[in-house]
């Protein structure tokens, strides 16, 4: 068991202004139900994907851009996966069930099973000289294993190790350009040696062995199977081992630990790196180890330090990466690895003034320098040219830095977009920034603000727009209270006088707004006008025995022991009530004598019976109210109804 080092605190900073390049290639990122992928294996014959996930005890099946195909389940602590030379079988060491288990890759189906014996746990394959050899066991109880398929019946042998007492199930690796050779690291101690085995007469034999440090993450064989590139541990760089005499041949550097390698058919050697500090994962030395490596940041998290996550396309145009763990699995399909990404930089100043020279800078970096006049191209896009403008071709300075200067027609938000098209060596990339161009102000009024109405008048509104460059359009909103919701009642032309009218029927408050949208020169503008309505109120009074008049006031007359009964009409909203207020006349003042809510029914009435004095010669009034905020909601101006007067006789 390995002990990774604990995780340092990090923020990954993002300006506003900077963009990292955009390949032009069609790269893919997408999740995939893998947990932990102890091997991955490419069939550039059917174009797919194998990866075995020990943790679900399946092989995930995927095409070249991640879809997952079928799944292979059944498959028991699934460890390592080997294809066969002509891509038919694939091969899976099954460590839970004892036993390497073969698949056809055409139709996908279980076509044989090798057990390997009682508690021999295999977990690491590789397939040469007509022999599936397999690493088992556990720690030190580990040992070299094979399954001979050329013979009628296959047969499985164990102890092959010729001497070796490995500390770990063998890594196996084999190439058919290197017939009779079986390579072997230990993963498991520091003092593990890398081991070549000859296997030309079909029993290993120890052809060279040497101490290079142990604890290997993963290793690939080159092209021609006569040396092999071993990642890991710690910070040492990726190594190159030649298998003769296993003495070094170069390094590839790489500034964390590097946890998988995989080489091209061209030689083209690609690792990730655990990366730690978030700086990039994923390294492929397009000109070898003596030219900077073209670095791409796939993940912001650590990348898997468990089996081997990548592999390069069988004709290696193709990268195929796995980042995270778990439920947080992405598959990665790398186009162009071995182009270079740059990040391009866009900065222009935050605010500058319409029709004045503003000044534009960047630059454009990449592992791999571009030369100095190295292209760019331009574009402006504003209110003017909201499909963009080109500005021609700028070209690239010392340094990779780049400016240009622009005198901006327009005002509002202004997007300079720079572009460099790639080249043979390095990705498309793009950027931009935006700049705020001032603009000059309109004036826009709204009548009618804190004017009262009658319920249901139609009240005419009219904004009027001042002096502005190519637009006269304003938009007309009613926001009136309640369940109502906003709406644009009118959208058009100011007429020659800058006027807009519209017409409202006010039956609640109303916030009526105009809106002008702004051009080229003039800075949009808002103005708001809220208007008030009144609601309809009528009250009728029932029981009197006859109506007349006090002085010149008209009055109700009721016997001292009869009930008034009054029914009060009001436009109806939702939780209403009314308000009824009472008072007596004394000594020539009417007195207040209380007052009262009262619901509303859903047909805006109320029906209220005041009761009988039990005295005569009693003179009193009442009326109905609606009161803002207190009659239940807001959505109309407070109004009061007409006074009904009432005398109480024997």
């Amino acid at each position: 068991m390995r002990t990774l080092p604990a995780a340092t605190a990090m923020a990954v900073l993002f300006s506003s202004v900077v963009l990292t390049a955009v390949p032009a290639s069609a790269d893919t990122t997408t999740p995939i139900a893998v947990s932990d992928a102890d091997d991955t294996v490419v069939d550039g014959v059917h174009q797919r994907l194998f990866f075995s996930d020990r943790h679900q005890n399946k092989i995930v099946v995927t095409d070249f851009a991640g879809k997952v195909v079928t799944t292979l389940t059944g498959l028991p602590q699934v460890r390592d996966l080997e294809l066969s030379p002509d891509s038919g079988t694939l091969y899976a060491a099954v460590y839970g069930a004892d036993e390497i288990v073969a698949f056809d890759t055409a139709t996908l189906t279980q076509t044989a099973e090798y057990p390997t014996g009682d508690k021999t746990i295999p977990s690491r394959l590789a397939f040469t000289d007509g022999k599936l050899w397999f690493g088992y066991g556990d720690q030190w109880d580990s040992g070299l294993g094979a399954v001979d398929l050329t013979a009628e019946k296959p047969t499985v042998t164990l102890d092959l190790a010729a001497g070796h007492d490995w500390a770990s199930p063998p890594m196996l690796y084999a190439d058919p350009d290197n017939p009779g050779t079986l390579l072997a690291l230990d993963g498991g101690i520091s003092s593990a040696p890398i081991v070549v085995y000859d296997i030309s007469s079909g029993t290993p034999v120890i052809r060279v062995s040497a101490g290079k440090g142990g604890f290997y993450n993963d290793a690939a064989l080159t092209p021609d199977g006569q040396s092999v590139v071993v990642a890991g541990p710690g910070k040492r760089a990726l190594t190159e081992y030649r298998l003769s005499d296993l003495e070094q041949v170069r390094t590839y550097p790489v500034p964390d630990e590097p946890e998988t390698v995989s080489i091209a058919p061209d030689g083209t050697v690609a690792a990730t790196v655990l990366d730690v500090d978030d700086l990039g994962d994923t390294y492929v030395f397009t000109g070898g180890p003596d030219q900077p490596a073209s670095v791409r940041n796939l993940s912001h998290n650590w990348m898997p330090w468990i089996g081997h996550s990548m592999n390069w396309s069988a004709d290696g145009g193709k990268l195929f990466v796995l980042s995270g763990s778990n439920d947080s699995t992405q598959f990665h399909a790398v186009d162009e690895p071995r182009k270079y990404l740059g990040t391009l930089k866009v900065d222009a100043p935050a605010t500058a003034g319409r029709a004045k020279s503003l000044t534009v800078t960047g630059s454009l970096t990449s592992g791999l320098a571009l030369p100095t006049g190295t292209p760019l191209t331009v574009t402006r896009t504003d209110m003017e040219s909201p499909n963009g403008k080109s500005l021609g071709t700028k070209t690239l300075g010392t340094g990779g830095k780049f400016s240009f200067t622009d005198v901006p027609p327009a005002g509002g938000r202004v997007k300079y977009t720079v572009t460099y098209a790639g080249d043979a060596s390095h990705t498309a990339a793009t950027a931009s920034d935006t700049v705020e161009v001032s603009r000059a102000v309109s004036s826009l009024t709204l009548n009618r603000n804190g004017s009262v109405y009658n319920y249901g008048q139609d009240v005419s509104f009219t904004a009027r727009l001042g002096t502005t460059y190519k637009n006269r359009v304003v938009e007309i909103w009613s926001d009136p209270y309640g369940d109502i919701p906003k709406r644009l009642i009118r959208k058009g032309t100011v007429n020659s006088s800058g006027n807009l009218s519209v017409t409202v029927d006010m039956t609640r408050d109303t916030t009526v707004t105009a809106v002008f949208a702004g051009d080229a020169r003039y800075a949009p503008k808002t103005v708001k006008s809220t208007a008030y309505a009144k609601v309809n109120i009528s009250t009728s009074v029932a029981k009197h025995y006859r109506t007349g008049t006090i002085g010149s006031t008209g009055y109700y007359y009721f016997h001292k022991s009869t009930a008034p009964v009054l029914t009060t009409t009001m436009s109806y909203y939702k939780g209403r009530k009314q308000r009824i207020e009472l008072q007596v006349y004394y000594q020539g003042t009417w007195y207040a004598s209380g007052s009262q809510y009262f619901a509303l029914a859903t047909n805006g009435k109320s029906v209220v019976s005041l009761g009988a004095p039990g005295e005569s010669g009693i003179r009193a009034r009442v009326r109905s109210s609606y009161i803002d905020g207190s009659s239940g909601d807001s959505a109309n101006y407070t109004t009061h109804g007409a006074w009904k007067y009432l005398y109480f006789t024997n």
